[in-house]
């Protein structure tokens, strides 16, 4: 069965391209070492909620966009595969030591999909 990484952070509008270019490269490195799929999502419709929402969850402020993105993989195995070789790159630890956004308010999580519906 397949597995997802999911994230959740909040980028300052200020830096979102430096974000983006992140991202871009982080896309090409995961999809390198084994990932399916990757996808880096702006917030377009993330209401401020008065109990829970996804600009509480990250603390995001009023100059910042919240970002979601998931990345894929055929299984756990290759997940766990994968996120080591990430992490050992020397691509993504360079990546580790910009300024882009606060790692600290950043959720991150793996899940097993239990419903899978695809065309």
């Amino acid at each position: 069965m397949s597995y997802v990484d999911g994230f959740i952070l909040a980028v300052p509008k200020a830096k979102l391209d430096d974000y983006k270019e992140m991202a871009t490269l982080s896309g090409d490195v995961w999809r390198e070492y084994g990932a399916e799929d990757y996808y880096e999502c702006i917030g377009d419709d993330v209401p401020y909620g008065e109990l829970t929402s996804f600009p509480r969850a990250v603390q995001a402020k009023d100059d910042e966009v919240v970002i979601f993105s998931f990345v894929t993989y055929k299984d756990r195995a290759t997940r766990d595969a994968c996120m080591a070789k990430v992490m050992e790159d020397p691509r993504m630890k360079a990546q580790m030591n910009k300024d882009v956004f606060d790692g600290k308010r950043m959720i991150w999580g793996g899940f097993v999909p239990f419903i899978e519906l695809r065309r």
